[in-house]
């Protein structure tokens, strides 16, 4: 997520045409080394906003694959000035390995002036203090496919290469009618445009339901990629989609089989434990001015329901395959106790 998505900044959120700005920065993190980043453990840090849905991929899938040691982790505050993702919520408002106060100086230290905004999630260099990669698309797929040598013991496949098609075929559907889809109909300037993005994005989700009423999971029958693409936007539906981005057809909690998908996603240790409700409410009615002019942030919805039973289990699927379980979460890495659902 950029703070330039708008082109103009904060304020020009739905008053010009959205257009998602592509990764500039497209470099791969290999086990080879090809771009000239080999795969090191230590060498990486991960930056990310838990508000943004991309970056969001990017936490899950480090703590399903048990990169918490090979690939630390830096989270940026949810809201953001006029340079963009800065490090407030780190003592002195540093980021205590990068040394900077905000994410632009890593991107300033590979090119400075770069097209495209400042996006999370991000991956720096250590050493050189250089931005690597802001590929959102790209960066999970590596994570899960390039990293293997230093995944935990148990790590599922997120990416196999069996299913590879068909997850890529979902993925892209995900993405263009409902994960950018939301922000088409959110950002929209003109009645047409939002009309038709709202329409795509019910369209698409109606027929994952579909899909859904038969399956646990959206390829195969276990958790892959596209469970994780899918997940990050249905978590923030109605908390921020339904009313913010006037994605307001029906909510999630009224459709029964995305409602417990999402909920059985939620449950399963590497998804909800990544979930920081305060940060994307705060995020997206207090930086998206253009939209939400008073900055307001509503108190609703209720998030107690997120731990009720869904009774996924019945349609059989094996959560992690032959794997296992990712452990606790770690302590400085645990989502504030209130914010997590049932507590507010």
């Amino acid at each position: 997520m950029s703070r330039d998505d708008g082109d103009d900044g904060n304020s020009a959120y739905g008053r010009k045409a959205f257009k998602r700005s592509k990764a500039h920065f497209a470099d791969r993190i290999t086990a080879d080394g090809r771009d000239g980043w080999p795969v090191e453990a230590g060498r990486y840090r991960l930056v990310v906003s838990r508000a943004c849905p991309w970056a969001s991929r990017s936490l899950v899938s480090r703590r399903l694959l048990g990169l918490e040691d090979a690939l630390s982790l830096a989270v940026a505050d949810p809201i953001q000035d006029d340079r963009s993702w800065r490090f407030t919520l780190d003592e002195d408002g540093r980021d205590p390995v990068l040394g900077i106060r905000y994410l632009s100086e890593a991107y300033d230290a590979r090119e400075t002036g770069c097209p495209g905004g400042v996006s999370v999630p991000a991956i720096v260099d250590v050493p050189s203090g250089e931005l690597v990669t802001n590929d959102y698309q790209q960066l999970t797929l590596d994570l899960a496919t390039e990293w293997t040598a230093l995944h935990r013991e148990g790590a599922p496949e997120l990416y196999p290469d069996r299913l590879r098609d068909e997850i890529d075929e979902v993925m892209t559907d995900v993405y263009e009618d409902v994960n950018n889809g939301v922000y088409r109909a959110g950002f929209a300037h003109t009645q047409e445009d939002y009309e038709a993005a709202c329409a795509s994005v019910f369209r698409r989700l109606e027929r994952l339901a579909e899909r859904l009423e038969r399956q646990r999971y959206l390829v195969g029958d276990t958790i892959t990629e596209a469970d994780i693409r899918l997940f990050t936007t249905l978590v923030r539906f109605d908390a921020v989609y339904h009313g913010h981005f006037k994605c307001n057809r029906w909510k999630l909690t009224e459709n029964q089989v995305l409602w417990g998908y999402a909920r059985d996603l939620y449950q399963t240790p590497g998804f909800g434990d990544t979930v920081d409700f305060d940060h994307i409410k705060r995020h997206y009615y207090q930086v998206h001015t253009g939209i939400n002019p008073t900055r307001v942030v509503p108190l609703g919805p209720d998030l107690s329901g997120w731990l009720t039973p869904h009774h996924r289990e019945e349609l059989g699927g094996r959560p992690f395959g032959d794997g296992t379980p990712p452990g606790p979460v770690r302590p400085e890495e645990r989502v504030p106790a209130a914010h997590t659902p049932g507590t507010d």
